[in-house]
C-alpha cells in the first residue's frame, strides 16, 4: 500500500488548521510536549494513517535505525501483551467489524501507551507521521455523537472554564472530504491500530 502524494497536502491543511485553532485557543489549549493522556488507549486508525506511519518508519529506518528498532520493539511488546485480546485478525491487524468485535474494542488496551510514544520524554517519535486522530485531538472538532447529532468535542484537559461560545470560536475544521478521496485512491478500506501499522 502506497502513501498518496496528496497526503502531504492533507497533512499541511490539518496542521495549519491546528495551528490556527491553537492560536485562537491560547491558554485554553493544554496540549504540550509531555502531556500524554491522548497517547494512552488503543484507537482505530484508517488505511491512510497506517500508510503514513509505515512511510514514517521507512524514513526513520534510513535516518535513525536505532530509534526505528526501539519503536519496533515497543510495538512488538505491545502486541505480545495485548494481541490475544485483539478484536480482529491478529495476522493482518485489521479490526473486526462485527458488533461483537466493536464492543470488545471499546474495552481493548484502554490504558496502554502508544508504541510511538517515548516513555522517557513524552514525545511522539513519529510526530510528523502521526495519524489524523492525533493531529486533531485537543481543539474543538465537530463530530457526530452516538445519537447522530453533531457537536463540538475536545480534550477534557482543554477549555476548562471556557464558555460554549469560547469553545465554538476555536473550532478546528477538518478536511474529511480530502481524506476520503485519498482513502479511495489507495483502495484500502480497513481499520487497525498503531502497533500493527508500525510493523506491517
Amino acid at each position: 500500500m502506497h502513501l498518496p502524494a496528496r497526503d502531504a497536502e492533507l497533512v499541511e491543511i490539518v496542521d495549519a488548521s491546528l495551528a490556527e485553532a491553537a492560536r485562537r485557543a491560547g491558554a485554553f489549549l493544554a496540549c504540550r510536549i509531555g502531556c500524554t493522556q491522548c497517547c494512552h488507549g488503543a484507537f482505530a486508525i484508517n488505511a491512510l494513517d497506517a500508510a503514513r506511519l509505515r512511510a514514517g518508519m521507512a524514513e526513520l529506518r534510513a535516518t535513525n535505525s536505532a530509534l526505528a528498532t526501539e519503536i519496533e520493539l515497543r510495538a512488538r511488546t505491545w502486541l505480545e501483551e495485548r494481541g490475544a485480546d485483539f478484536p480482529g485478525d491478529r495476522k493482518t491487524g485489521v479490526l473486526g467489524r462485527s458488533p461483537e468485535d466493536q464492543a470488545r474494542f471499546e474495552d481493548f488496551a484502554n490504558d496502554a501507551s502508544c508504541p510511538a510514544l517515548d516513555p522517557a520524554t513524552g514525545r511522539c517519535d513519529l510526530y510528523a507521521s502521526r495519524p489524523m486522530t492525533c493531529r486533531v485531538f485537543g481543539p474543538p472538532v465537530r463530530a457526530a455523537g452516538d445519537d447522530g447529532a453533531e457537536g463540538l468535542g475536545h480534550c477534557e484537559l482543554c477549555f476548562v472554564g471556557a464558555t460554549p461560545q469560547q469553545v465554538a470560536a476555536c473550532e478546528m475544521p477538518v478536511p474529511h472530504s480530502l481524506e476520503a478521496e485519498l482513502l479511495q485512491e489507495i483502495a484500502a478500506d480497513f481499520e487497525t491500530v498503531v502497533a500493527f501499522a508500525l510493523l506491517l
